[in-house]
């Protein structure tokens, strides 16, 4: 058995009140004194600043315990790394760090609360992400509640070997309300969660060359979000492959379901996803390859310094999809009080890349698409649809950031520069009838191309 240590004997008093970080700090120091063992967290709400996670030593919260964010932005230290995104350098601090450390748990059944209402809503101060690994090895985090982050509930950073297991993520007090994000990591096992978010809540990127993304697993979640289910990429300068998910359903999503963004170099290959269930989710499917630079705008790399070249998407495998919208889906949508996130122009699923730069092998079997429709007056031309290369450049605006564009041709399907597309069972019904046509297929090498679109239920 291991050793177990108790925070109250070494101070924390534990009323919600007093900052108990040193008492926490001590009890997980000592226990990776001895070479590993437990820290007990039982009986109280302990309220601390940032603590340092240690080699062997498993911090568990029990279910009389909460472990609540202090409310000070001067009780979490500047030096815990940084977010990688160029312009998010508010929330470099965390409360939780794993750094150069290996074989560390974080497990519940108690409360990890980052005490999100007690920052501000966005801009320029800075807020604490709730957990960030760096170069960190087997890592678990299971059976605990992680609530109410200022920022990112997780960063994995250039790390391996990676437990998340039957946790229950809700963040959604502020902007940047992402659930799980992992960034140069292998290994990585994500089963049974239920994700709440106003961001991403699972993303996977790759920041640099040396670390890439791979061997990632995912399975049996419950996802919502203002923003997106599952997003992998954007960040994108290095490697993301053989990734897995599957049995995961959504609901409430209001922008993309499933979000795939090779837009930095680098490469996206080697992708398998299947049993996928989606209740109103604006975009089911979206796919871009293109190449985007913006030294201050929204997801560029820190790490990115100039202007890529196309990097490569391919060998996508997407099966089992029911996606299904109700009425909900025909009012325009915001993210808190001012921040659009989707209309029924918006909705569709959606595949795009350069005409000198395709995406290659793309297969979609088994898909049943009901969205509501209704679009009776289309704003754009159906012709007035630019080259993705250059929209982000020459049409900004026929662009919404990384969401390019902010509006559908098409009401169900609308895909573009796929070299190796194979469509089989493709099933396309819309509540409503709708203005647009129905699917579009453009500069595409069709293997097949079996979608069946039935009238308006």
């Amino acid at each position: 058995m291991p050793r177990v240590f108790d925070p109250r004997d070494f101070g924390a008093v534990g009323d919600g009140v007093t900052l108990d970080t040193t008492a926490l700090q001590a009890a997980l120091d000592a226990a990776r004194d001895v070479g590993g063992g437990r820290v007990e967290v039982e009986a109280g709400t302990y309220l601390t600043g940032t603590l340092f996670l240690r080699s062997r030593v498993e911090l568990r919260i029990t279910a009389s315990a909460r472990l609540l964010a202090s409310p000070d932005i001067a009780h979490y230290p500047e030096d815990v790394h940084h977010n990688r995104y160029r312009n998010e350098p508010n929330l470099d601090r965390c409360l939780l760090l794993a750094r150069d450390v290996e074989h560390v748990t974080i497990s519940g059944p108690g409360e990890i609360n980052g005490n999100g209402p007690a920052f501000p809503q966005k801009g320029p101060a800075l807020r604490a992400m709730m957990l960030r690994t760096l170069r960190a090895s087997h890592v678990r985090v299971r059976d605990v509640q992680l609530l109410d982050s200022p920022g990112w509930t997780t960063a994995f950073l250039d790390s391996r070997w990676i437990w998340v297991e039957n946790v229950r993520i809700h963040n959604e007090s502020n902007f940047n309300g992402d659930g799980l994000n992992f960034d140069g990591c292998e290994h990585v096992y994500v089963r049974g969660c239920h994700i709440v978010g106003t961001d991403d809540n699972i993303c996977l990127q790759s920041s640099s060359h040396e670390y890439p993304t791979r061997d990632i697993h995912i399975s049996d979640c419950e996802l919502s979000s203002l923003c997106a289910g599952v997003r992998i990429g954007l960040k994108s300068i290095g490697t993301i492959s053989d990734v897995t998910l599957r049995g995961i359903t959504m609901r409430g999503v209001l922008r993309e379901g499933i979000k795939i963004e090779c837009t930095e170099g680098g490469t996206i290959t080697r992708i398998a996803m299947s049993d996928l269930v989606m209740h109103d989710v604006r975009r089911p499917l979206w796919l871009l390859l293109n190449n985007r630079f913006e030294p201050d705008g929204l997801g560029s790399s820190k790490e990115l310094d100039h202007l890529p070249a196309i990097g490569e998407l391919s060998h996508i495998r997407i099966a089992g999809v029911t996606a299904v919208d109700s009425a909900a889906m025909t009012r325009e949508q915001w993210r808190f009080d001012h921040d659009v996130q989707g209309t029924p122009e918006f909705a569709g699923i959606r595949v795009d890349a350069a005409t000198s730069r395709p995406i290659r092998f793309l297969t979609i079997r088994d898909l049943t698409y009901v969205p509501w429709g209704g679009v009776t007056a289309p704003t754009h031309s159906f012709d007035d649809y630019p080259e993705v290369i250059d929209a982000l450049v020459d049409h900004r605006e026929l662009v919404s950031s990384n969401y390019y564009p902010d509006w559908s041709r098409t009401t169900f399907l609308d895909i573009r520069n796929v070299e190796g597309l194979r469509l089989d069972g493709i099933a396309l019904q819309s509540h409503e009838p709708d203005a647009r046509p129905p699917y579009l297929i453009e500069g595409c090498t069709v293997l097949r191309e079996d979608v069946t679109v039935l009238p308006p239920a």
